[in-house]
């Protein structure tokens, strides 16, 4: 045999080998990749329950629909969020990619600095069980909440969301009802109990900026009259219950369109709104910019007045208020109100417990902690990310902290400076 024909011989032979070996490399990794999906497919579908180590009873607040609604949120987050990839899409409120960036430039594991944790526990209680709440009966038809955002760059999904809630809320509880302070403002319980995550600020126009940028918001009390007076002659307009949901009509004028007169009588759209209350100028600016707005009126009453529908044009950041094109339209609520995809369904909310800040891309429900400083002393103040606006979206560098109810910009601006504008932030996620 010469040496030709041993060539050919051993080629052969390498090309059966290689072949073999390659039907065998696909068929285990065709049964890994099963493997896999199986075992992803299970976890995912996981109900969320929390065994708690100090009462066997679970949160009274959870529904009988609770593993569907669960499961629903878990189906309905988009694959390229569940993805460990570290690289991240920012999006707009209109959906739009506005930039990428890598998680881990956001986000860090960290601990809490042991220093007291300061909130209202009836009030946090309060806001962390109406966020919950939210999740349960809107996941079906609010596929916002169900994006994981940038904290999959951390591994935290939805499900790690609800179980936060989930525990918080029984610990309180637990604490309320047995009249003592509860262990949530105790930083080493925190740190033993919860994956505590460094937030470092991402701003594409101040790179250097790494603190956390803190400003403030509140509902503030307006006179008004419910009939348009020389004082009061800027209305604020309700869109009709009857209207068509198809019918957008209002999404062709711009807040200076409003206020030209077209709803009023002789306007081209006179009969398409009707008035809530007339204010004054400012007034209105004001409860443009907060989102809500507490009315006093002329005869002796109140009332609680929250944004509904807006005309689809963006804020404009840097942008005088009164240039602003952006209009609201609202309805009159029974209480602050936060993050909702629509006004009837909108999370009702506390103030010193909630931040405002982007939801789309951080995620509703977050647990927040914030550093500041009182009397000379470190501490920190917790808070639930269950509120949202067009300056947030997107927005990887600043929260809106809810600071109360207010008669004036004086009262208002005595209590933001207890807050620090530049602070470290922290989001905290149950283990």
């Amino acid at each position: 045999m010469n040496s030709q024909q041993i060539r050919k011989i051993i080629s052969f032979a390498t090309l059966l080998f290689i072949g073999a070996g390659g039907n065998y490399l696909y068929a285990h990794l065709k049964d890994k990749k099963v493997e896999t999906q199986n075992s992803t497919t299970q976890k995912l579908s996981l109900i969320q329950q929390e065994v708690l180590p100090f009462s066997q009873q679970k949160s009274t607040f959870i529904t009988e629909n609770k593993e569907k609604k669960n499961n629903l949120i878990t189906q309905q987050t988009p694959e390229s969020q569940k993805s460990n990839s570290k690289s991240y899409q920012v999006i707009d409120e209109f959906k739009n990619q506005k930039f990428t960036v890598n998680g881990n430039q956001v986000f860090t594991t960290g601990k809490l600095p042991t220093v007291k944790v300061d909130f209202n526990q009836s009030d946090l209680l309060t806001v962390l069980v109406n966020t919950k709440k939210y999740f349960q009966n809107y996941a079906d038809v609010d596929p916002d909440i169900s994006r994981t955002g940038v904290l999959a760059s951390q591994d935290v999904t939805v499900e790690d969301v609800l179980k936060t809630l989930d525990f918080m809320i029984a610990v309180l509880r637990e604490d309320i009802a047995n009249k003592r302070p509860t262990r949530l403002q105790d930083p080493k319980f925190i740190n033993n109990h919860f994956k505590v995550i460094k937030w470092s600020a991402y701003n594409p126009q101040r790179t250097k900026q790494k603190s956390l940028r803190i400003t403030k918001y509140a509902v503030f009390s307006h006179p008004g009259s419910r009939k348009k007076t020389a004082k009061y002659n800027i209305p604020l307009y309700s869109l009709k219950t009857d209207i068509e949901n198809d019918d957008k009509f209002y999404t062709q004028y711009t807040k200076q369109d409003v206020l030209s007169g077209i709803y009023e009588p002789g306007g081209k759209e006179f009969g398409k709104v009707e008035p809530l209350a007339y204010l004054t100028r400012d007034g209105l600016e004001e409860a443009l910019m907060e989102g809500t707005i507490l009315v006093n009126f002329t005869d002796g009453s109140q009332a609680y007045f929250n944004v509904d529908r807006n005309n689809g044009i963006a804020y404009v950041r840097g942008l005088a208020r009164k240039s602003q094109k952006r209009y609201w339209y609202f309805r009159e609520v029974d209480a602050i109100k936060g993050y909702g995809y629509k006004i009837d369904a909108k999370i009702s909310i506390k103030p010193g417990v909630t931040f405002a800040g982007d939801v789309l891309n951080i995620g509703l429900g977050k647990v927040i902690a914030i550093e500041h400083y009182k009397g000379g002393r470190k501490q920190l103040r917790l808070g639930v990310l269950a509120d949202t606006g067009g300056a947030f979206l997107p927005n990887l560098y600043q929260l809106d902290f809810l600071a109360g109810v207010f008669p004036n910009k004086k009262e208002f601006w005595r209590k933001a400076r207890q807050i620090p504008d530049y602070t470290k932030a922290y989001i905290l996620v149950k283990k």
